[in-house]
């Protein structure tokens, strides 16, 4: 399997809104830039992670002196809407995940069509150059979820439960294909990861019918508190991080999480907007940028558990 290179990273920030002119700033100038930067992805209301996202596209967009828009919809169909708004709104710059990229093309191509600069965040890692985004920041989920499988399969899993909590998304898919390239018995399981309750008992009934799973894998911090409700004897890991896993994992009652540092997904692209159109950089030199994975347990959740009461881990 081929790893991506991890590109250095990047300085200031631009984001989205909804305003008319988009002047650059002069030498010196200590006022707004006059970009608007338009900031869409297909959070779920009440999922933590994007809490982060969206904290490190703010402070970017505040560092930088931008006009940040930022919206949400974690159907496909509506967020292809939300950013075909933003091209109609004649944005200086478009930052998205890129989730469903089938459904989202057609909007990410108007944007390219229009002169629109475009990068992707989170989802989407293979896809991106084929829809016309300049960039790309995020986590490898192939090389993530094949770590994940790796570790636990030297730890003796046999047979992890691996817990895809939205339907259609290639960043959850690919994780959980990874795990099960180095576990081969990784069975996966579909749930609604808008409906706590109903992830809890989907878990309970799987894993009171399945003695034999050994590891419950999910694939968000979230979805990790509704395991733990769940009960039964297979260890835990999971992906992402909030406060409450984190505390979890120092607790041990989660063997480790992978974390794909969502703060630093959403500063640098809003950052690398802004470079583009202030100076007409490229980050990453024609390859993704990666913030991940990187794996935090008990040898280090003492240093990370501060930033994750701070919102940025």
């Amino acid at each position: 399997m081929t790893r991506r290179v991890l590109a250095a990273g990047a300085a200031a920030i631009l984001l989205l809104g909804a305003c008319s002119g988009g002047g650059r700033e002069e030498p010196g100038e200590d006022a707004a830039t006059g970009y608007t930067i338009a900031f869409i992805t297909h959070e779920t209301p009440g999922d933590t992670f994007w809490d982060k996202v969206r904290s490190g596209a703010q402070q970017a967009a505040a560092d930088q002196k931008v006009d940040l828009k930022y919206s949400n919809d974690p159907d496909a169909g509506r967020q292809a809407v939300l950013i075909q708004q933003a091209v109609d709104a004649k944005v200086q710059g478009i930052a998205t995940t890129l989730v469903t990229p089938d459904a989202l093309a057609g909007s990410v191509k108007a944007a390219t069509a229009a002169g629109i600069p475009v990068v992707g965040l989170n989802a989407g890692i293979d896809q991106y150059k084929e829809l016309g985004a300049l960039m790309y920041f995020g986590s490898d989920e192939t090389v993530a979820g094949t770590s994940l499988g790796e570790r636990i399969a030297a730890a003796g899993a046999k047979h992890p439960l691996c817990v895809i909590h939205q339907t259609g998304s290639v960043a959850l898919e690919a994780r959980c294909a990874g795990v099960k390239s180095a576990v081969p018995g990784t069975e996966n399981i579909q749930v609604n990861g808008a409906d706590d309750a109903a992830v809890t008992s989907t878990l309970q009934a799987k894993l009171a019918q399945d003695k034999t799973i050994d590891y419950v894998v999910t694939l968000g911090a979230p979805i990790a508190l509704d395991a733990i409700k769940a009960g039964g004897t297979a260890k835990l890991v999971t992906f992402d991080l909030n406060q409450e896993t984190a505390q979890l994992i120092k607790d041990g009652k989660i063997e480790f999480a992978i974390d794909q540092q969502p703060y630093v997904q959403g500063y640098l692209a809003v950052t690398s907007l802004y470079l583009y159109l202030k100076n007409g950089n490229d980050i990453g030199g024609g390859r993704p940028v990666l913030t991940g994975p990187s794996f935090v347990d008990k040898s280090n959740i003492d240093t990370i558990l501060p930033y994750t009461q701070k919102n940025t881990r």
